[in-house]
């Protein structure tokens, strides 16, 4: 029998660490129709989890001011339950959905697509629009949980979903191909460390851009070269790092000050894709570098279904590897979010309810 309230993890309002409360007492969620209920093993951490509990996406008028994930046309409400990394199991499903899936071991694709077209302009995504899986229970539209036949621990596959679906939509819309020479920035955090795997994946040859003391684990999960961050000239670095051989795409996910160089590496009718700015979102563009250059500058937000269909095939056959850095219980979230910030690992940090933790301090979700 299920029980009525759950544990989880509600963010309260916009703030600091203390608009996350942990709670004992949130009703159990009912799965309405088209939906399952899904008893939550395991939840990845994203930036987009810190980013919204600041309101730190502002506006296109005002870059500075408060605003959530959707700028002006927001889905999100008070008290909402973060996180979009969910691995469980099916325990009970909504009207219109076979009771055949109770029991399923699931991966959620956390996007909202609410539309059935590929367009992404009506996107969103839960743990934003409705409550995900920092939480003991959560419910699901039933199209979007995914059985994958994978060996991997509960954990492990709570890696994946939101760092590499958004790289390999970054990949998908600069139409990387085979032997294309990829440069990529953030390396070490959860997007950048699946592009350069999806990169690998897709026959392309990713470099790294990364902070000192991480060159070899990038080279160890496929970087064909690192370049290391503030460190002399960038180009220079580059054209070191390449033999002179010219960038085709970038895939950035930190702009800030080095948003012009980036554009200086690439190539002639290079491609530039981002969907993050962690080193500051307002950057300064010489348009004529743009046009001389005769540049493609692509924005990129999530993916879509074939996207995510890519990343489960790629999953089931090998083509990529979980990058646990490590799990925190549910109710520690405050810590693992503040190590989290503090960016001091390679991979992802997922969050494991205290319930699936045994007597000897280990995450069940992270036994195979």
């Amino acid at each position: 029998m299920l029980p009525d309230t759950m544990k989880a993890v509600q963010l309260t309002r916009h703030g600091g660490l203390d608009a996350l409360v942990h709670r004992d007492d949130v009703p159990v969620p009912v799965p309405l129709p088209g939906e399952v209920l899904i008893e939550v093993s395991a939840c990845g951490m994203n930036n987009t989890d810190v980013w919204v509990r600041q309101g730190a996406y502002g506006t296109e008028t005002d870059p500075g001011s408060m605003s959530t994930w959707r700028r002006g046309r927001s889905t999100l409400t008070f008290p909402r339950i973060q996180g979009t990394d969910t691995v469980g199991r099916i325990v009970a499903v909504g009207e219109g959905v076979s009771d055949s899936r109770i029991g399923e071991r699931v991966m959620v694709d956390f996007s909202l697509y609410n539309r059935d077209d590929d367009s992404l302009a009506d996107i969103d995504y839960i743990g934003h629009g409705r409550d995900g899986g920092y939480a003991e229970y959560t419910t699901v539209p039933a199209e979007n949980a995914h059985v994958v036949d994978t060996d991997m621990s509960d954990a492990e596959l709570a890696t994946f979903c939101c760092a590499y679906l958004t790289g390999e939509h970054m990949l998908e819309r600069a139409a990387v191909k085979a032997d294309e020479r990829v440069l990529v920035t953030g390396a070490s955090g959860g997007v950048g460390s699946g592009i350069i795997q999806l990169a690998r994946a897709r026959g392309a040859v990713p470099y790294a851009v990364t902070s000192a003391g991480k060159e070899e684990a990038m080279r160890g999960i496929g970087a064909e070269a690192v370049i290391t961050r503030d460190q002399g000239d960038l180009v220079e670095a580059v054209n070191e790092a390449t033999g002179g051989a010219p960038i085709d795409v970038v895939a950035d996910l930190v702009a800030g000050p080095m948003f012009n160089d980036l554009l200086r590496v690439l190539r002639p009718e290079g491609r530039y894709t981002t969907a993050g700015a962690i080193a500051g979102p307002v950057v300064q563009l010489d348009l004529r570098t743009m046009y001389l250059k005769q540049l493609q500058l692509h924005g990129s937000s999530q993916g879509r279904r074939a996207d995510f269909r890519r990343l489960l095939g790629y999953i089931e056959n090998g083509k990529v590897r979980p990058l646990l850095h490590a799990t925190y219980r549910l109710s520690d979230f405050h810590h693992a979010q503040s190590d989290f910030m503090n960016k001091a690992f390679i991979g992802k940090l997922v969050v494991v309810p205290d319930s699936k933790w045994n007597e000897f301090g280990r995450p069940y979700a992270a036994a195979r």
